[in-house]
C-alpha cells in the first residue's frame, strides 16, 4: 500500500494540467477555424473585387466616340462617357472604387471591406481587399471561316 500512496499524490499534482490542455486546444481550434472561414471569405471578396473592377472597365471601354467611328471607322474612346459608364457600373455594385481614363485605357480599382466572422472575436474586425481591372476599346474581328 505504501507504493500506491506516492502515485495518488503525483496524480493530484497534475489535476490542472488537463484544464490547461483543453483551453489551449480549444483556442487553437478556434484560431484554425477563423483562418479557414475568414480566410476563405477574404479570398472570395478579393475575387469579387477583381471581377467588378474588370467588368466596370469593360463597361467604360464600350463608350466609344460613335460619330467618329461612323465617319472614319476608327475606334476612339470618349473619356467622359467612359468614366461615367464605369462609375455607373460601380455604383450599381455598391462598392467603392476609382476610375481613371488614360487615352483609350480605362483603369478601375475596387475596394471591398470584408467583416471577419470568427477572427473578430480576437480583435480583427475586418480586412480590406482591392481588385484592379483595365480595358481598351477594340473593333470586332470577324472569323475567316464565316
Amino acid at each position: 500500500m505504501t507504493s500506491a500512496h506516492p502515485l495518488r499524490s503525483r496524480l493530484r499534482d497534475e489535476e490542472g494540467m488537463v484544464t490547461a490542455f483543453v483551453v489551449i486546444f480549444t483556442f487553437a481550434l478556434l484560431l484554425l477555424a477563423g483562418l479557414v472561414i475568414d480566410g476563405g471569405l477574404t479570398l472570395a471578396a478579393r475575387v469579387q473585387a477583381i471581377d467588378e473592377a474588370q467588368a466596370a472597365a469593360r463597361a467604360g471601354a464600350q463608350a466609344i466616340n460613335l460619330p467618329l467611328f461612323r465617319s472614319t471607322g476608327q475606334v476612339v474612346l470618349d473619356p467622359s462617357q467612359a468614366r461615367q459608364a464605369a462609375e455607373s457600373y460601380l455604383a450599381a455594385t455598391g462598392h467603392i472604387g476609382t476610375v481613371a481614363v488614360n487615352g483609350d485605357d480605362v483603369e478601375v480599382t475596387v475596394s471591398i471591406t470584408q467583416p471577419m466572422q470568427i477572427l473578430g472575436i480576437g480583435g480583427i474586425g475586418s480586412l480590406s481587399v482591392t481588385g484592379h481591372g483595365n480595358a481598351i476599346p477594340e473593333h470586332g474581328v470577324t472569323g475567316a471561316g464565316t
